[in-house]
């Protein structure tokens, strides 16, 4: 299943010409004359994507509109059709079709479609092929019954209502992370399901480099006095919220014929089709940010689905290299482009208009020091660019302590409160908007499930870099809101390509460098030390 949690009066309509129909027509060609297995190969992938995608939907229907009695039962209809699906990844059928496409995966290039799909199937089959068939659906069946536990939990502020959930999330967290012996830390195997090729150390270096440089900045500005966003806390509709949020994403090339938005809990992304991305956003009325800005994120993820080779539909091809590549297009999106001056010069009269009384009297210069105002704060999704990472910090590090039994769940709670007081100079007032905050411990497992955000920080930083070197002109095209030549350059460099590279090469192929905490640093001190005159 992929989920992903969170111009001028005419619309440019984007290009995309791998969706064409000629080339699709010189795809079928290709695939025509080659190896029967391969074609063999293929059709049963089709086939586990199709029951694959059916999950998805109903984990999309639960999401958003499921009436909550029916959470039992969904959880046994996901739970029969991941194993179903895990059962036919695994069957000894893939193993041998695999063996048996050696010889001709290696007469093609690396990055063919034809080897690319052998190639990561292989990977996929492999990893698959040591976890049981019946644990899949165990698991599966736990995930939906944790998360309607903690859709109650949270606006309850009861985390006793979901702890004995989340003690058989890390017990089945555990089990899973030893189907694959041999690893260095138990969150490895945790962490390579979503972030393939990186370790528990790897993101503890990155971390503490990236740690390093950023707290300085957070205590320099955090010194200051408060930047004033009361303009961002008034009353703002739901109704008229949404309505403009689907007036942007038009705007931006999100195409409804190809996707939908709808509410839900904890917004995300998931993906059914090529032809079929839906995202969710959620609307506070008294904080106009929330769904502005996980609009705009939704948004990168789904534009990266959209984009790609609709060759690869119906194959694991389809889809986000990995975590922290899928977040650096949403956090890109969200903000280097959505929190940057230059959009909102041509963007900020259309939200006046829609909101004449709540923002008529307020410049843009007020507004993007708002949407941009670094705070010490609780709720990491709310939380700006400077702090954010330390963030996803917190609770990487509680993911290991869970892990290697140093922390027990009953004390998850006061263990957080404690590092937030430490890291970042505040304290829950309550578990709601503290331990209970973000569902990924509460709808998947436990390890693995945030460092793909700092990742994604880190590449977004480096991507919209090379960008800007390959296309200088992109700031002043969002001035006039044109998002037409840097959503060319993604498409072109990173969308198209699906998971046909893993992150370290799909990185070293757009920006010629490995992954950097450079990039990243360099654009806060640049754009935070204008705001602040640091």
């Amino acid at each position: 299943m992929q989920m992903y949690l969170r111009s001028r009066a005419v619309c440019v309509r984007l290009e995309t010409p791998n969706h064409t129909t000629s080339s699709l027509d010189a795809n079928m060609q290709t695939i025509e004359k080659t190896h029967p297995k391969f074609l063999e190969l293929k059709t049963r992938l089709t086939e586990i994507n199709n029951i694959s995608s059916a999950a998805s939907l109903l984990y999309w229907d639960q999401a958003t509109h499921m009436p909550p009695s029916g959470a039992a039962a969904r959880g046994r209809q996901l739970a029969t059709l991941r194993q179903i699906a895990h059962e036919k990844l695994t069957d000894g059928a893939i193993a041998s079709l695999l063996d048996s496409l050696r010889a001709y995966e290696a007469d093609l290039a690396y990055d063919s479609n034809e080897a690319s799909l052998i190639r990561l199937t292989r990977r996929l089959h492999e990893q698959a092929a040591k976890v049981p068939a019946a644990f899949t659906a165990t698991i599966s069946q736990h995930r939906a019954a944790s998360y309607e536990a903690w859709a109650k939990a949270r606006p309850a502020n009861d985390f006793a209502l979901v702890q004995p959930y989340l003690e058989k999330t890390l017990e089945l967290s555990r089990e899973w992370a030893n189907f694959f012996p041999g690893y260095d830390h138990v969150a490895d195997p945790l962490i390579d399901a979503s972030d393939y090729g990186m370790k528990a150390a790897d993101i503890r270096a990155i971390f503490a480099d990236l740690r390093q440089q950023l707290v300085p900045i957070v205590e320099a500005i955090t010194a200051q006095a408060p930047v004033d966003d009361a303009c961002l806390h008034q009353t703002y509709p739901e109704a008229d919220q949404i309505a403009f949020s689907l007036k942007l994403l038009a705007q931006l090339g999100y195409d409804f014929q190809r996707g939908r938005q709808d509410k839900t809990l904890h917004p995300f992304m998931t993906r059914f089709s090529i032809n079929d991305v839906r995202i969710t956003t959620r609307v506070y009325e008294n904080d106009l940010s929330q769904g502005l800005f996980s609009t705009i994120h939704e948004m990168g993820h789904a534009f990266y689905e959209l984009g790609n080779d609709l060759a690869f539909e119906g194959t694991p091809l389809a889809g986000g290299i990995s975590a922290g590549v899928h977040e650096s297009q949403s956090r890109l999106w969200e903000n280097l482009v959505g929190r940057s001056r230059p959009f909102w010069q041509f963007f900020y009269p259309q939200l006046q208009a829609a909101f004449p009384q709540q923002l008529g009297n307020v410049s843009l210069e007020t507004f993007y020091r708002a949407i941009n105002k670094v705070q010490r704060s609780l709720i990491r999704t709310d939380a700006d660019e400077v702090t954010y990472n330390l963030h996803v910090m917190i609770r990487f590090d509680l993911e290991l302590d869970l892990l290697e039994d140093k922390l027990a769940v009953r004390d998850l709670p006061a263990a957080w409160n404690e590092r937030y007081r430490r890291d970042l100079g505040v304290v829950p007032e309550s578990d709601r908007n503290g331990v209970l905050q973000d569902v990924h411990w509460y709808s998947g497992i436990i390890g693995g499930a945030f460092q793909g955000y700092t990742l994604g920080n880190l590449m977004s930083a480096q991507f919209f870099a090379a960008a800007l070197q390959a296309n200088p002109e992109i700031p002043a095209q969002l001035e006039e809101g044109n998002v037409h030549r840097l959503h060319n350059w993604l498409q072109e460099n990173i969308y198209r390509h699906g998971r046909k590279y893993t992150a370290a090469e799909l990185i070293e192929r757009v920006t010629q460098a490995p992954l950097s905490t450079t990039p990243l640093v360099d654009y806060i001190k640049q754009k935070y030390g204008q705001i602040y005159q640091l």
